[in-house]
């Protein structure tokens, strides 16, 4: 009887420890609903905009993101793999926390979208393979991102034709002036190296109309005191002097420099000096966008740090950190905090962030690699997530020595 008895309690309390712990993953739980075993992979920080499974060997690429006058955002992204890619467009209605897909594009990657006016623009590159150069295009929405232009010609976005290449970095309004970085591959395949050139235009003009845009000369990188390959991703930003200069990702294996193009006044022409021409930026040698904050008086980028303890290996694809950076001369760059860290180097990374001030906050889409149900992501550059963040009060004065 005693024994009987012993039993049973011990029944109980394993009933009652294993009820325990399906309520604490109940409510923890994004779903708040009981998982299975497949659901128990853990969801990525952040909100999730898109999924696009990792057994499918389609992958995201090119977060870009903007606030309409209403207050909502639109996000984009494109696809990669084998095959030619489109972009897709999501809105959210209620500052992040939901996003709905409003509209798909045909052959259109690497673009940034931005907004003149009322009107609503998506500027990129048309691919002709699989590598993904092509055409420079642009595309005006008047529905808020719902329906598009099609570039079908000089007149209607169809800006340069070739193999071009360029990401979505900043689109920069300066003195009654646009101005957007782009590179030239010059041939349908390969990787590099890429020749750097400005294009500027008057914000006023049919952005839309080649013949409205000018186009700087081209450069390649020519070295210097750092080696590196090449040059690519630019961002047009104002320096100290009130003058726009092309702040480029270079590709070092060292990480942490990038080049500064100078641009005339008129957009016509841009020079580099191999010298002098470096900031001393920390994970630069992956995609950035660095934007010029006048509260603070600093620019700020979110970068593909990496940490000391991971520095064992290939650093361009080590994008397992997400920094947040501040400069006060866009020169030398100083981090000021890890937004997003995971230890697993090889199927993880938070890449490409693009970003904007939000008041106190930033708000950002950055592509990631995360496990979902179908498994790990196939590496951690072949990402499967594309996802929403907000990261608040990101001044801190005291932290940083204003």
């Amino acid at each position: 009887m005693f024994m009987k008895r012993k039993i049973w309690l011990i029944l109980c309390l394993f009933t009652f420890t294993l009820s325990c712990l399906a309520r604490v993953i109940y409510n923890n739980h994004p779903l708040n609903d009981l998982p299975s075993q497949k659901s128990l992979i853990s969801q990525p920080p952040g909100i999730v905009v898109y999924n696009s499974k990792a057994n499918t060997n389609i992958y995201i690429g090119s977060p870009s993101i903007v606030e309409l006058k209403s207050g909502d955002y639109i996000a984009s992204h494109d696809i990669f793999g084998n095959f030619i890619s489109n972009t897709f467009l999501y809105k959210s209605t209620d500052k992040g926390n939901t996003w709905k897909r409003i509209a798909e594009i045909d052959t259109l990657n690497w673009a940034k979208l931005f907004t003149c006016g009322d009107k609503l623009y998506l500027m990129g590159v048309a691919p002709k393979s699989t590598s993904g150069y092509g055409n420079v295009v642009i595309m005006r929405s008047d529905d808020g991102g719902y329906s598009w232009t099609k570039p079908k010609d000089s007149k209607h976005g169809l800006l340069m034709k070739g193999y071009y290449t360029c990401a979505p970095t900043p689109v920069l309004f300066h003195h009654g002036y646009i101005w957007k970085a782009m590179e030239n591959q010059r041939k349908i395949d390969g990787w590099g190296p890429f020749g750097a050139f400005m294009m500027s235009i008057n914000e006023n003009s049919n952005l839309l109309d080649a013949a409205n845009w000018m186009i700087s000369n081209e450069l390649q990188y020519n070295g210097g005191i750092i080696d590196a390959s090449t040059w690519l991703e630019g961002n047009a930003v104002i320096d100290k002097r009130d003058s726009v200069v092309d702040v480029l990702r270079l590709h070092y294996t060292k990480d942490d420099e990038a080049a500064i193009i100078n641009v005339s006044r008129n957009g016509e022409k841009i020079t580099y000096n191999p010298q002098i021409g470096i900031a001393h930026l920390p994970g630069a040698c992956k995609k950035f966008t660095i934007n010029y904050d006048s509260i603070s008086d600093l620019y700020w980028t979110l970068s593909n740090y990496v940490l000391p303890k991971d520095r064992g290996g290939n650093l361009e694809r080590t994008r397992n950190t997400l920094a947040l950076c501040w400069s006060k001369d866009l020169i030398n760059w100083n981090v000021k905090d890890i937004l997003l860290h995971t230890d697993s180097i090889a199927t993880r990374g938070f890449q490409y962030a693009d970003w904007l001030f939000d008041g106190n906050d930033i708000i950002a889409v950055v592509r990631t690699a995360w496990p979902d149900e179908t498994g790990n992501a196939n590496s951690q550059h072949n990402a499967n997530y594309l996802t929403f963040y907000r990261f608040k009060n990101f001044r801190c004065k005291k932290e940083i020595g204003l």
